[in-house]
């Protein structure tokens, strides 16, 4: 079998200007599909991972719109169909990562109504009304992986509830899903990532030894994990391999509190 497995297919992948979202963009762009970028502020960065991409041999381009509002999502989809038209004739999707978000590290008692409504509005909002817009779009058969967090699952440790809650939300969507569109052959997914070594993880785990040292005290692979584990564990489920997983909150966090 070609090393190109989703060639043909065209995919969209949320916050994949960095972190989790650039590996996760950057893999399934090397194994053959054409990757939608989509950035919130910071065009520069998405513009370096198209490039990436496509000095590695494969194809993207880059989308911009601000995930917690439906009318930018709405504009993105526009721009979306545009693209994808002038590349492959028609504005067909086979793969949606549902992957930007937002994660403050901080407890209830610091947690304002700004910041929780904020928190909603991007992590359970945007991933809601994406998938509202990609719906129509998908074709048979197509993939949605929904990026959860271990958190909805286990605490251990970590004092962030309405994060927590944003990601169980998440899993529930992901459910639904799976029932409302298997019919179609469309897997839905949610991967939930442990403790990764990100940008947006750097205040509290990168060169944090006390932090590391918590992590890997309660995980199986005693090590902190890397957004390319994430973006080969999605890009397994967007592949023909995952067929008949659908429905399912799938942990990729070398075994956290197991």
């Amino acid at each position: 079998m070609s090393s190109k497995i989703l060639e043909g297919k065209t995919a969209l992948v949320t916050g994949a200007s960095r972190g989790l979202g650039r590996a996760i963009a950057e893999r399934l762009g090397g194994d053959g599909a054409l990757v939608a970028v989509h950035y919130g502020k910071n065009r520069e960065a998405a513009d370096t991972v198209v490039g990436q991409i496509k000095a590695a041999g494969g194809d993207a381009f880059a989308v911009q719109a601000e995930i917690g509002s439906v009318k930018s999502i709405e504009d993105l989809f526009a721009t979306l169909d545009k693209e994808l038209t002038t590349r492959t004739g028609a504005a067909h999707l086979d793969i949606l990562v549902n992957n930007a978000g937002i994660a403050p590290n901080i407890p209830m008692e610091q947690t304002d109504e700004d910041t929780f409504d904020r928190l909603f509005d991007v992590n359970v909002k945007g991933v809601f009304f994406v998938t509202k817009h990609a719906i129509g779009r998908l074709r048979d058969g197509g993939r949605i992986i929904n990026i959860s967090s271990g958190l909805s699952r286990a605490v251990g440790g970590m004092d962030i509830p309405a994060y927590s809650a944003t990601k169980g939300a998440v899993d529930v969507l992901t459910r639904q899903w799976a029932v409302a569109y298997g019919g179609r052959g469309i897997t839905v997914n949610a991967l939930a990532p442990g403790a990764i070594d990100t940008d947006m993880n750097a205040g509290w785990l990168r060169d944090n030894a006390e932090s590391e040292a918590m992590i890997k005290s309660v995980q199986a692979l005693k090590r902190i994990g890397k957004a390319e584990d994430i973006g080969d564990a999605v890009a397994f489920l967007a592949g023909p391999d995952s067929r008949w997983v659908t429905g399912q909150y799938i942990e990729a966090s070398g075994g956290w509190l197991i």
